[in-house]
């Protein structure tokens, strides 16, 4: 009777054993198939805020230079510009564009308009805003050489050109962002912080007159030599 005991209280625990066996295998065979949940990382699309930080100059620079190197002429530069721009995150595709109009804010002045009359035989308000885009788009060195005297300009006119403007410039920044977040650039800046925009120009005073040529030659006196048409 006591072997009979002893062997049915083996077979219970061999039975046993095998239930728990199976289960753990079940239990780690569900853990091992279970779908690992990826942690969501935001996206600075999904988290922007209001902007007045311009991105960095050097960066923005070297952006135009690639651009100038890797391209012939300003239809493709322009297209060359949205596609670098894109690869920017969103505050620094803002960023692209405040620069932009600082540098557009920093050359607001009646000196360049008159080089920019000369150069394009005339120049209205839209006009004089394409013509420092144009400026803006040839470089940095370009840039600060006309800043500081608008007659070095002359180096930089091209035979058979007739009209230096760039308007596609001023919409690469906002195509670039509204391509990668399907959103409008100017509704991420804070004007409220960002004072360098054309809401903002100051009130200039000229001391040239175009029904008085002469005024102009003493601003630009060399461009004036070289391309103004009597």
């Amino acid at each position: 009777m006591k072997n009979t005991i002893s062997h049915l209280s083996l077979f219970f625990l061999i039975v046993s054993g095998i239930g728990l066996a199976q289960n753990s295998v079940s239990v780690l065979d569900k853990k091992i198939k279970a779908p690992i949940k990826a942690s969501i990382i935001k996206k600075d699309t999904l988290v922007l805020e209001k902007s007045s930080t311009m991105l960095d100059e050097a960066v923005y620079w070297d952006i135009i230079a690639t651009s100038l190197k890797e391209t012939s002429n300003q239809e493709d530069q322009e297209l060359f510009l949205i596609s670098e721009i894109e690869k920017l995150t969103p505050s620094e595709m803002i960023g692209f564009r405040l620069r932009t109009d600082k540098l557009l804010y920093d050359t607001y002045d009646q000196q360049l308009w008159c080089a920019a009359y000369i150069m394009n035989h005339g120049c209205s308000d839209g006009g004089f805003e394409y013509f420092r885009c144009w400026l803006i788009s040839q470089g940095k060195d370009v840039f600060y050489a006309t800043k500081a005297n608008p007659d070095s300009l002359l180096k930089e006119v091209v035979k058979d050109q007739e009209v230096y403007e760039f308007e596609g410039f001023w919409y690469v920044a906002m195509n670039a962002f509204k391509n990668t977040t399907q959103k409008e650039l100017f509704s991420y800046i804070d004007y409220e912080k960002f004072k360098t925009n054309d809401e903002n120009y100051p009130i200039l005073k000229f001391s040239w007159n175009v029904d008085e040529p002469e005024t102009m030659a003493k601003i630009c006196p060399v461009l004036y030599k070289n391309l103004w048409k009597k």
